[in-house]
């Protein structure tokens, strides 16, 4: 995996609306953390350009193999910060503008958001979400993003935009369907109703919920660490896998796994794998 050096440059510039960190030098897990608890770390422009940004250079990193987002302050996320300069619903035609200029404009800008959160399912490795407290509108899209939910006791859940008269347009209405079902989905967009994190755990949308935000840190750390500790060929390629397949038939998924196993199974990891087994002692998966 090549620019391994060139990431580490690029993450050392720092970022102003996100913390990203390495909290244990002993553990291929990075932290992303929401860093405007201020705003409630609402997402601004600013913010939609560093996601991206940070989820490609963690991707092409050899030392991270999982990533956790979190974020800062009482609350996960407000949502999209409305307004913001910046921002496409921000933006005013001017005067004897060609609306469908101005249309054609507002969706490039809402194509653009969607590429941010985007970003964060296309990163290679898994990442997970540690949400507390509350997690509104755009940052419920984001954790949809995510590949493993983990909440705290105190975390809500809202999908606001139709109380906004907006239609939810940053993939909440793609990818909660397949993460809690339609009805669900349905539920949750139609009536802008703020839901806890017990009925979150019970609808799917969160694996599991964690006392306080401290047990959820340590519990989300250590999953993480588990999992950056197998072999990193084989949980990209599982993600690859699971997301590939969740837009196909079953019947198309199993031709596709077959074809990456036929590629990807005589791993030196497969065979570090087996000896490890056989010796009864812990794994060393490649570095990649």
């Amino acid at each position: 995996m090549a620019g391994g050096g060139s990431s580490d440059a690029e993450l050392l510039r720092g970022f102003k609306t996100l913390a990203v960190s390495r909290p244990d030098p002993a553990a291929a897990v990075y932290e992303v953390r929401l860093n405007r608890p201020a705003q409630r770390n609402a997402l601004s422009p600013e913010a939609f350009a560093e996601i991206p940004r940070a989820m490609s250079l963690l991707d092409r990193l050899p030392a991270a193999r999982a990533v956790v987002l979190s974020a800062s302050g009482p609350h996960f996320c407000a949502g999209i910060e409305l307004g913001a300069p910046g921002s496409p619903l921000a933006a005013v035609p001017g005067r004897g503008a060609d609306p469908a200029a101005a249309a054609e404009g507002l969706r490039r800008g809402i194509l653009d958001l969607q590429a941010a959160l985007t970003a964060v399912e296309l990163c290679r490795k898994p990442v997970i979400a540690a949400v507390h407290g509350a997690c509104v509108g755009g940052g419920v899209e984001l954790v949809a993003a995510c590949d493993i939910r983990y909440c705290s006791g105190d975390a809500t859940f809202v999908l606001k935009e139709v109380d906004m008269a907006i239609v939810a347009d940053l993939g909440a209405l793609q990818r909660l369907p397949r993460i809690v079902g339609y009805g669900n989905a349905a539920d949750l967009a139609l009536t802008g109703r703020t839901i806890t994190a017990l009925e979150a755990k019970e609808m799917g949308l969160v694996s599991r919920v964690f006392d306080s935000k401290q047990e959820l840190d340590a519990a989300v750390a250590k999953i993480a660490k588990e999992i950056s500790e197998k072999s990193a060929l084989a949980v990209m390629g599982t993600k690859a896998v699971l997301l590939r397949s969740r837009d196909i038939t079953v019947e198309q998924g199993l031709e596709h796994v077959a074809t990456w196993n036929a590629g990807m199974l005589k791993s030196n990891d497969l065979m570090e794998a087996i000896k490890a087994f056989v010796e009864k002692r812990k794994p060393v998966f490649s570095k990649l």
